[in-house]
């Protein structure tokens, strides 16, 4: 049997992952990452990945990073699973994959942005300006979203995908911050509608879990507002939103 580990930190990009692992259902181990106490610094972790961050994915004892490529690995080794639509010839195959790069290279930057501007410029004050802009370069993405739901259930018609999950963590971690979502009424059922699905429940409650298990020992992450991240805890690590 194939041996999966995830690293992951809570409410970070890996909840996709993690949604992707339970949606197939074969067993897999978690490592919590914490960036506060600078885990993904390590020598250990650093070997696995040199880039430092998560997801980072174990397979078999070979690394594997950036969720495109896990995403992708996860949809092609467990084809039952319909992750991905099944494709029938290369340019289909190509389409899938750029909705997920639409979500990690289009949408993860300005999340990044909305979450923790101030990472972005070291101009004194500019942190609001930051935001501003990221705003105006997130309010098209959303509009194609609720656009594309308006006209489906869900983001390839009438059957779910991991791209759903992608799109849905977007909205998660927008929704936490100063970004008004109120005119994408789509977006917004269809994340009701996924918050229903049992696989994301699984996976929210684990990631509270690690969350609430960081705040109890002093290592929490904590982001509110534009501009406003503060990290509950004195180190040199770095942040992930």
């Amino acid at each position: 049997m194939t041996q999966i580990t995830l690293h992951f930190a809570p409410n970070t990009c890996a909840r996709v992952t993690m949604i992707a692992l339970e949606e197939i259902g074969h067993p897999y181990e978690t490592e919590l990452v914490s960036f506060v106490r600078g885990d993904h610094l390590s020598e250990g972790y650093r070997v696995l990945n040199p880039k430092g961050k998560v997801p980072l994915l174990v397979v078999d004892g070979k690394p594997l990073t950036e969720n495109v490529a896990i995403l992708t690995w996860l949809a092609q080794r467990f084809p039952n699973s319909n992750l991905l639509p099944r494709c029938t010839d290369a340019f289909a195959y190509a389409q899938a994959l750029a909705d997920l790069c639409f979500c990690a290279s289009g949408l993860h930057p300005i999340v990044t942005r909305l979450r923790i501007p101030q990472y972005f410029c070291d101009t004194p004050d500019a942190a609001p300006r930051v935001f501003a802009m990221a705003e105006d370069a997130m309010r098209p993405n959303f509009e194609l979203i609720d656009s594309r739901l308006s006209k489906n259930e869900w983001w390839y018609g009438d059957t779910w995908s991991i791209v759903d999950a992608y799109i849905n963590w977007v909205w998660f971690r927008v929704a936490g911050t100063d970004f008004d979502t109120s005119p994408y009424t789509h977006f917004a059922r269809h994340n009701e509608k996924l918050a229903r699905r049992p696989s994301v429940q699984r996976t929210v409650e684990k990631h509270e879990h690690a969350a609430d298990w960081l705040a109890s020992q002093g290592l929490e992450v904590r982001f509110s507002g534009a501009g406003a991240f503060q990290i509950k805890h004195s180190t040199s690590g770095a942040a992930s939103p």
